[in-house]
């Protein structure tokens, strides 16, 4: 079972659910040490007293706010708790909006919330609201020091919290090259938007999540495998140069890639008319006139 990240409760209106929250996510990134390159030593970092430059243990560092410089206010958890008890040991549902409403560029982490000791019946009511509504719950919530934005999501039979970005956050697309948003002034056809949509309808099928997978991450592991069995381990490979960058036409026949796409044949390119030279069309009015 994982260990709960935080524990609190779900308020809304004068409902209140015991819940824990778990983190819904598994981190597979490849773990790749630094090492010095002189003599393969992995490198590590110290924590150190910037003043003494002496090592510090994880038992004697604590937290501290800079409000001059140099010039601290110690913080302990139980001082940062006590500053909003409701705030840090309560997810404060503000509103509810339609699923569709929130933009996917808000959406930051997931988490799993589960109902607590006696909180399963009302937890469960929640989800099947929330479901039923076709809903999502915008609550806040403190979480290691931060105030988090988040929306309460229904997932199957679980309840997810999902940490959202505040507006400020995201980059405004005002200042962004983007092309026109109408199909005229994109230059988009009808025939285009017909055929791709026909390439879409014959991609589409059900979500199977189980069926993707990091093949970047297995190829790297499997070239880790075979320098280890060709004793190559301490061998850098040098960069690769850079391929030449092939020079042609920036015009694309948008129709001709959908067709292929599509699996029909490209039409044939009109035939390309012939360059006749200064000779041959100075030849031309004598040959007719003799004619």
């Amino acid at each position: 079972m994982a260990r709960a990240l935080w524990k609190g409760a779900i308020s809304f209106g004068l409902v209140h659910i015991p819940v824990e929250l778990i983190s819904a996510s598994l981190d597979h990134e490849l773990d790749l040490s630094m090492l010095d390159r002189r003599d393969f030593a992995p490198i590590g970092y110290k924590r150190y007293n910037k003043r003494t430059g002496k090592e510090v243990e994880w038992d004697d560092i604590i937290k501290g706010y800079e409000y001059k410089t140099d010039a601290y206010v110690v913080l302990s958890d139980e001082d940062l708790r006590q500053a909003n008890v409701k705030a840090t040991q309560t997810i404060d549902i503000l509103a509810f909006v339609d699923a569709s409403e929130v933009p996917l560029t808000f959406y930051e982490h997931p988490y799993y919330l589960l109902p607590a000791k006696g909180g399963e019946k009302v937890y469960a009511l929640l989800r099947e609201t929330l479901r039923k509504a076709n809903k999502v719950g915008i609550a806040s919530v403190v979480m290691r020091t931060k105030q988090h934005l988040c929306a309460l999501v229904c997932v199957g039979d679980a309840i997810v919290l999902n940490t959202l970005r505040y507006a400020d956050e995201l980059r405004p697309t005002d200042d962004l090259d983007l092309p026109a948003s109408t199909l005229k002034a994109a230059g988009i056809s009808d025939k285009e938007l017909k055929m791709a949509l026909s390439l879409v309808e014959g991609m589409s099928e059900t979500w199977q999540p189980e069926q993707y997978h990091d093949s970047y991450r297995e190829d790297v592991l499997a070239l880790v495998k075979k320098k280890i069995k060709a004793r190559q381990t301490k061998t850098i490979t040098p960069p690769a140069p850079e391929p030449e960058e092939e020079r042609g036409s920036n015009v694309i026949d948008l129709v001709a890639l959908l067709q292929q796409s599509l699996g029909r044949k490209a039409p044939a390119p009109p035939p390309r008319k012939r360059a006749t030279s200064a000779a041959a069309r100075k030849a031309a009015p004598a040959k007719r006139k003799a004619a």
